[in-house]
């Protein structure tokens, strides 16, 4: 029986190849974001907008399998040298998941995260857009997709990103506080921000204050 491998990580390049090498890490991005970031983002923040920043990446995974089985095509011929023929490549999984992230990222950071310019929200807004763009590019660079595939995975990550921000910010928004007020938000934890205008600051001077009240009921 023929062996298939998990491609969860599992990224070939050819041996000697610098860039290569540079290309398969950016192509393992969307691991660490999904893997570090949202694992990191649950233990420490719970806020509501970025857990359905993470179900929308989940549903547009599910919506690329679909597609994929749908379509049936086949990735470029050097599948054969990846191990990757038993697979389908259009669209391209890698470029949809960044570009659903990036849309989603710029489009949340715009609506406000504590960032009180104009030019501060544009600086954080372009983070993710070099990193996507790198990773279509290492997607077919290392033989992987096409450009074709690419590109599709790339305009529908855009489109469903667009979509779930506004469905999340249109419709299920108005259930935040009662998901904050149920047992399992109580229980967890599970907060929303997204109605204070400025929520680094706004926690920054709560701890502030928290400390001074502490220090003042040690020493009195």
């Amino acid at each position: 029986m023929p062996l298939k491998a998990v491609t969860l990580t599992h990224v070939r390049y050819q041996k000697g190849d610098q860039l290569g090498h540079f290309l398969a890490w950016v192509s393992l991005i969307p691991v660490f974001i999904s893997l570090g970031g949202f694992t990191c983002h649950f233990l420490f923040r719970r806020e509501l907008q970025g857990m359905f920043f993470a179900l929308g990446l989940i549903i547009s995974q599910f919506i690329n399998e679909f597609v994929k089985s749908s379509f049936q095509q086949a990735r470029p011929e050097t599948c054969i040298m990846l191990e990757m023929c038993d697979s389908h490549g259009w669209p391209s999984s890698h470029s949809q998941y960044m570009f659903f992230f990036g849309i989603y990222f710029t489009l949340l950071t715009y609506q406000g995260i504590g960032l009180s310019s104009e030019k501060q929200k544009w600086i954080v807004a372009c983070i993710p857009w070099p990193v996507a763009l790198l990773t279509m590019y290492s997607r077919v660079y290392l033989g992987y997709h096409t450009v074709a595939q690419v590109f599709a995975g790339a305009a529908l990550g855009f489109f469903l990103g667009v979509a779930w921000f506004r469905i999340v910010n249109t419709f299920l928004i108005c259930y935040f506080p009662a998901i904050e007020e149920s047992a399992f938000g109580r229980m967890f934890y599970i907060k929303d921000s997204s109605h204070i205008p400025n929520v680094m600051k706004f926690e920054y001077d709560n701890a502030r204050a928290a400390r001074k009240q502490l220090c003042q009921e040690k020493s009195s």
